[in-house]
């Protein structure tokens, strides 16, 4: 009897699936110690811990999996953390992967053939997963089966296995990346935004104490506003400012100690750091503040667009520093004031003001 293989092409390649226990991937573990185990210990995104505490509610009144829960937004706001909580709500078996591990629809075979009744599988960055693996994933999302082909030509016959009703989470921070079919197929489709300051300062101050620090709340709200709104890198910047006040003084965390080792790590009030002010004054100072393409920007930084376009133009749009327009990139009023420089007399007025036609 030949292989049997799973419905649709074979791809070469192909293999069967590993046996044995599966790998998960490997978490930072300062990260975990971080993470809130509960969905109460969840601060910031309230309106989705409201609509996620109903759908767990609903589920073990039913006694049934949860739905499946897709989660977008930039990076660092808590998706993974949202994925672990609900596993530690319910009790119940946690596995993860990623899109770009599963080349082929074998990677997933051994998370769906060995997934427990009501356990839920992780899946960051779904939107890297190829195109094959995605049509695979279809009928196990809606029916709970993988179509198994054994022979092939006229001789080929097909076997529907059923799979055990589990839970499908998926992550991505690019969400128009997906095909119309598969985000369809998740019931639940929550998006991340930004944190407010005050809510990461509270952050900060829980984890201070979970990391056995001390810190005073102006000294909170110093990284909390320096942390782009975003709960990752407020933990980063409180894990460099622990280490700065054991270092160089007494282990406390004051305003000023925050203060001098995030001024040491060269990021500012507005919470840039090095090379986001170097594209300002490039734009400023090389372009005049632009309009500008970003080739050309790069170039004159050395730096590849790709850089540009996803590590440090997002935060600086995000803040309203810069705008896109038809021509290229622009600096706004406000990065002139951020960098101390003095506006051009066009810019007195109204950016948009399609009478005085800017651009």
């Amino acid at each position: 009897m030949r292989e049997p293989i799973i419905t649709g092409r074979r791809d070469e390649g192909d293999e069967p699936p590993p046996r044995g226990p599966r790998e998960q991937r490997a978490l930072d573990p300062f990260e975990e110690k971080l993470r809130p185990q509960r969905l109460g210990e969840v601060i910031g995104q309230r309106a989705v811990a409201e609509r996620l505490a109903i759908a767990l509610e609903a589920a073990r009144r039913r006694d049934e999996a949860l739905p499946h829960i897709l989660f977008d937004g930039p990076p660092g706001l808590g998706k993974t953390t949202f994925a672990s909580v609900l596993h530690n709500e319910l009790g119940v078996e946690l596995n993860i992967t990623s899109g770009p591990a599963l080349d082929k629809k074998m990677d997933l075979m051994p998370y769906l053939t060995n997934a427990v009744e009501r356990s839920i599988l992780f899946i960051d960055e779904i939107h890297r997963m190829p195109r094959v693996v995605e049509e695979f994933i279809y009928p196990v999302m809606e029916d709970f089966r993988v179509d198994i082909v054994f022979g092939e030509g006229m001789a080929a016959r097909t076997i529907n296995m059923p799979l055990k009703k589990f839970t499908i989470i998926g992550a991505t921070t690019r969400s128009g990346m997906l095909s119309g079919p598969l985000r369809d197929r998740f019931h639940l489709h929550e998006h991340l935004d930004f944190y407010d300051v005050d809510d990461l300062a509270r952050i900060i101050q829980i984890n201070a104490s979970k990391l056995k620090t001390t810190i005073d709340d102006d000294a909170a709200i110093e990284l909390a506003e320096r942390a782009r709104g975003t709960p990752r890198l407020a933990n980063s910047r409180l894990r460099w400012v622990r280490d700065y006040a054991t270092a160089r003084a007494n282990g406390h965390i004051s305003k000023e100690i925050a203060h001098r080792a995030l001024d040491m790590q060269e990021i500012d009030q507005a919470g840039m750091d090095k090379q986001d002010r170097r594209y300002l004054d490039t734009l400023l100072r090389v372009f005049h503040g632009g309009p500008t393409g970003v080739e050309a920007l790069a170039a004159t930084m050395c730096l590849a667009v790709d850089t540009l376009e996803e590590e440090v133009e997002p935060y600086l749009l995000r803040r309203e520093f810069i705008i896109r327009t038809p021509r290229g990139r622009k600096a706004t009023p406000r990065a002139y004031d951020h960098m101390g420089l003095a506006r051009p007399a066009f810019d007195d007025g109204p950016l948009f003001d399609p009478q005085r036609r800017l651009f």
